[in-house]
């Protein structure tokens, strides 16, 4: 019986990622750069500006007033 596309395309992929050698570490460092991208970089140069207000109406005036401050 003929398998299916997805599971030749997945298993395509599988055993290409297995025989892989300098590949893993390469992902490895891919992965490690997206976590510094996504998770040290917000962390310390994106504060959360709204964080600060108990509710959705103080945020929504906050938002507002920062609009038309900087749009002068």
């Amino acid at each position: 019986m003929e398998k299916s596309v997805l599971k030749r395309v997945l298993s395509f992929y599988v055993e290409g990622f297995r025989s892989m050698t300098i590949g893993k570490t390469l992902w490895l460092i891919i992965l490690v750069k997206l976590f510094v991208m996504f998770v040290f970089l917000k962390i310390f140069f994106f504060p959360s500006y709204l964080g600060k207000f108990d509710n959705a109406a103080e945020k929504q005036e906050y938002v507002s007033n920062e609009l038309i401050q900087r749009a002068k």
